[in-house]
């Protein structure tokens, strides 16, 4: 019992201490090195009550820190063969896979039917799953749409090929 209410005396007098320590604000800076009250009037200083101050330093050493610098563009270039070969075999990927688009795009398009799709499998007694479908062969045909005006852009984006015959 006895330690108990040495530990509630610590406790109270650790709190009386720490309140007792008054924080200052003198324009942009904190500090508890204020005399008395008439000092910090004097400076120009504030009493800040009611909450902690934490200060957090931004650069001990006084120097800025070097500018972090983005390169120019996604990728290095590089002028030589290398990079011709770089760009050769970006062409020849987004070429093949635009093929791959625009095929599936004409096999939509004759699925679609102009809206109308031929109606399959249990279509003919659901008709709820048949509008399913016309609406997700519509998103597809939109979605495959944008998917080929992308692969078209990044082509554009593209150095033109030197394929000399």
């Amino acid at each position: 019992m006895k330690h108990f209410f040495g530990l509630i005396l610590v406790c109270a007098s650790a709190t009386v201490w720490a309140q007792d320590t008054a924080v200052y604000r003198c324009g942009n800076e904190y500090t508890n090195a204020v005399k008395d009250a008439k000092d910090a009037k004097a400076r120009g200083c504030k009493l800040v009550e009611g909450g902690n101050v934490t200060i957090v330093h931004s650069n001990p050493s006084g120097t800025a820190p070097a500018p972090v610098r983005a390169p120019a563009s996604g990728s290095p270039r590089n002028d030589g063969a290398e990079q011709r070969a770089r760009d050769s075999d970006a062409r020849m990927i987004l070429e093949s896979e635009l093929k791959k688009a625009e095929a599936r795009q004409a096999d939509l398009l004759k699925e679609y039917n102009g809206g109308e799709p031929d109606k399959q499998g249990g279509e003919a007694r659901n008709y709820q799953k048949y509008i399913d479908r016309v609406a997700e062969l519509k998103a597809s045909i939109a979605r495959n749409d944008s998917d080929i005006a992308g692969l078209k852009r990044e082509l554009s984006r593209l150095p033109p090929s030197r394929n000399l015959p």
